[in-house]
């Protein structure tokens, strides 16, 4: 998490009932200027503090992690009841997997559903999944692969490329809630082309910091 007072605490509030099942909770702060850390501690088993990127920051949850499936969400996302039932399906299988679920997006404009929709088409075809999507890995596998490459952007993209060189994704059908904040406040239309540019961009071989720095820019 990042600056994310005004949703962490809802997030962690509905993790609990997997949390007094078995599940461990880690949240990696990346410098938060606001009350996030203050909200999450009680809520969590473990709060780490990180250097700010998402990479090194689920690198740094993965340090410290005891489980043997590991779980990368974003703090902005909204995890449903069928959601956490699935993943502890996941969890009980003693296959060396990897996987990420279907997205909605919290928003009501016609045009985030089709993003959403396109977003799990293309995921389910190409094997790539983004970090939004919820993405779960074995322990094996994220060793194997030597963890998030420390990127600056694509890292998520970057992971998925080396793990399905080893084991086809599984696409999970069931709808993880995220946030389409960032779609409605830099234009829905003008994000879905920069979006497609940026992974255009990135497959050409493009610098990811100077994507980076256009992508928050």
């Amino acid at each position: 998490m990042l600056n994310e007072q005004k949703n962490i605490r809802d997030l962690l509030r509905l993790l609990q009932p997997a949390r007094s099942c078995g599940a461990e909770l880690i949240v990696v702060d990346g410098g938060s200027a606001d009350s996030s850390c203050e909200y999450a501690e009680p809520l969590c088993d473990h709060l780490v503090h990180s250097e700010r990127g998402r990479a090194r920051q689920m690198n740094a949850g993965e340090k410290i992690a005891n489980g043997t499936l590991l779980w990368f969400l974003h703090a902005d996302s909204i995890p449903s009841d069928v959601v956490l039932d699935r993943l502890r399906e996941v969890c009980g299988s003693s296959e060396v997997i990897w996987g990420r679920f279907n997205i909605c997006m919290s928003g009501r404009h016609f045009l985030l559903k089709m993003v959403a929709f396109m977003m799990n088409i293309r995921s389910r075809v190409t094997g790539i999944a983004t970090g939004d999507q919820g993405i779960f890995i074995h322990r094996d596998l994220f060793k194997k692969v030597n963890g998030f490459p420390e990127l600056l952007l694509m890292e998520d993209i970057s992971i998925c490329g080396e793990l399905k060189k080893i084991k086809i994704p599984l696409c999970c059908t069931e709808k993880l809630l995220t946030s389409s904040r960032r779609w409605e406040e830099k234009g829905i239309f003008r994000t879905i082309v920069f979006m497609w540019w940026i992974r255009c961009a990135y497959a050409m071989g493009r610098n990811p910091k100077n994507l980076h720095q256009q992508y928050y820019n």
